[in-house]
């Protein structure tokens, strides 16, 4: 519910990478959820992961982790499973 682009860079790959914040309920109750987003100007692609982390700061280091890599738009769910298997 209620997409909001929270951060959105361009990388030299012209790969747009966004971090976008929403609420969904859980169990009856509304949270605030980070996403991460990637969309590739060239092909018109996009993947999303609408709820990557509750924590922002988590969402933008994996999306900063994500331009440094050049990452493409195929690789969006392995470097999540990736980021997240170090980092919980």
């Amino acid at each position: 519910m209620d997409r909001t682009l929270y951060m959105e860079i361009f990388g030299d790959n012209k790969v747009a990478y966004r971090v976008l914040s929403g609420r969904m309920s859980l169990f009856g109750d509304e949270v605030i959820t980070y996403g991460v987003e990637v969309l590739d100007h060239r092909s018109g692609e996009k993947e999303c992961i609408p709820d990557f982390s509750q924590n922002i700061e988590d969402a933008v280091c994996f999306a900063e982790s994500l331009i440094s890599e050049k990452s493409r738009l195929r690789q969006l769910y392995s470097k999540a499973l990736d980021y997240l298997r170090v980092s919980i």
